[in-house]
């Protein structure tokens, strides 16, 4: 029986529970490997061969190829792990965070300073879903 999960209706937000857990394991344990220089010398050498060693989605796959952070959280990925693609890239976690939000770094660091994003359009999933 599935538990129950009120929170997953939290607008704009993946929370990384379990489930996403378990979906995103290879793709997290990937990211992990990064730590490693060798790993990293390897996966900017050849992205896609060094992807297929590990058992991951094509839709992970093409994901981290992409450098689409968004659909890698949605599909288990966890921003922290994520964060070594971006470390692997040469970008801050400054610059990955507005690359996920369609800002510049600038725009995204001046947003964080002034407060934050706007909640203005946010919507629970459920009240997607009635329109």
């Amino acid at each position: 029986m599935a538990l129950e999960k009120p929170y997953k209706d939290v607008p704009g937000t993946t929370i990384f529970d379990a489930e996403q857990s378990r979906k995103g394991y290879w793709l997290n344990q990937f990211c992990v490997s990064l730590m490693k220089p060798e790993n990293r010398a390897r996966f900017k050498a050849n992205e896609r061969a060094c992807l297929d060693e590990w058992p991951m989605t094509e839709e992970q796959k093409l994901a981290v190829m992409s450098r689409d952070l968004n659909r890698c959280i949605a599909l288990g990925g966890n921003i922290y792990f994520l964060a070594r693609i971006g470390a692997t890239d040469g970008k801050s976690f400054q610059q990955m965070a507005g690359s996920m939000t369609g800002l510049s770094e600038e725009e995204y660091r001046d947003m964080m300073i002034s407060g934050g994003r706007s909640i203005e359009g946010n919507r629970y999933t459920h009240e997607w879903e009635k329109k």
